[in-house]
């Protein structure tokens, strides 16, 4: 009786214009027969986002788990995990925490961390062999990592690297949300749960995404114009997706892979691309080769580039791949 209550309390929030503008947008980027698993933080993006999968869950019938990372970086942490759990136990939401136990690095903390929440959580979903991990960043988040991308020298593959999906460890890492403001956010936290937690830490400008922040803020008083800003990141995913349709060209078409993928031996016109092109290529082909997740690094790659202009032979290591020119073929193989 109390759960049928509930359910019909959740379902009438969609009577909201807004919530339901933003439910909308939420359900046209899910699959209505995969179970997932939602990330949650505690934050109104993270609330809003569990809130948006029960109603999801409710009107689908599928299976959801929710997962929150006390990362123990706080001390306020474990607490903090604790009341989150219980608000969403009101409404039915089972919320489970999620411990990041040992050494905790003394500098990259974000990234560690944020690492670390991302092993915590793919473990589950193998556990319930799950393939779906919705996280809450939202369009706040893509504007934020757009700059963070510029400060490191990032390329145009990296700024625009917050995408809708990706997969990591055969895993789906999903954001509904990219494409919804922080300020709709809040609004349905508020509206459904009347809070969300705050983290100090998104505060505190040690660190560089808080810096990114406070500029951002201060770029819309000076009148940014978010709209055209979302449409400049669209129109560099586009010629992404342009560059990637000719790297797939050019691994399908100038690669010849042998001894089951160990070994791949490259055709004289797989250099003949242009310079982002080859240099993607370059990256998928090691990574697939040499079985390591992460990329190597684009001055390495650079430098291979180079020693195929200049160098008649040579044999280098690279990323978990040996790489050698022999009478003019390049050849690489799993290290």
């Amino acid at each position: 009786m109390y759960q049928r209550r509930l359910y019909k309390f959740l379902l009438n929030k969609l009577k909201d214009k807004r919530i339901l503008e933003i439910y909308k947008k939420f359900e046209n980027d899910l699959v209505k027969n995969q179970d997932f698993i939602v990330a949650v933080s505690g934050g109104p993006d993270s609330l809003a986002l569990s809130f948006l999968a029960k109603v999801f869950a409710i009107k689908n019938f599928i299976n959801v788990k929710y997962f929150i990372v006390n990362h123990k970086l706080r001390k306020e942490s474990t607490s903090e995990a604790k009341y989150v759990q219980k608000i969403l136990k009101n409404y039915l939401i089972n919320l489970e925490i999620l411990t990041w136990n040992g050494a905790k690095p003394k500098k990259n903390i974000q990234s560690v961390a944020r690492n670390k929440r991302y092993e915590l959580l793919i473990n589950e979903t193998k556990k319930f062999n799950i393939k779906n991990i919705l996280l809450g960043h939202h369009l706040d988040d893509l504007f934020e990592n757009f700059f963070i991308r510029i400060l490191r020298g990032s390329g145009l593959k990296g700024l625009i690297s917050l995408d809708k999906k990706i997969k990591k460890d055969g895993i789906n890492l999903i954001r509904p949300l990219i494409n919804v403001d922080k300020k709709d956010l809040i609004y349905i936290s508020k509206n459904i749960f009347g809070l969300y937690i705050d983290d100090p830490s998104n505060k505190d400008d040690k660190y560089k995404r808080v810096k990114i922040r406070n500029f951002l803020t201060q770029l819309s008083l000076e009148g940014l114009d978010r709209d055209k800003f979302f449409l400049t990141i669209k129109n560099l995913k586009t010629a992404n997706e342009n560059i990637q349709f000719y790297l797939k060209k050019n691994l399908g078409e100038n690669v010849t892979f042998l001894q089951r993928g160990q070994k791949v031996i490259l055709k004289e016109s797989f250099l003949f691309q242009s310079d982002e092109v080859l240099f993607r290529s370059f990256v998928e082909l090691i990574q697939i080769i040499g079985k390591k997740y992460h990329p190597v690094r684009g001055k390495k790659i650079d430098k291979i580039i180079q020693l195929i202009n200049l160098k008649s032979s040579f044999k280098v290591t690279l990323g978990g791949c040996i790489i050698k020119k022999v009478n003019g073929t390049i050849i690489l193989s799993k290290e």
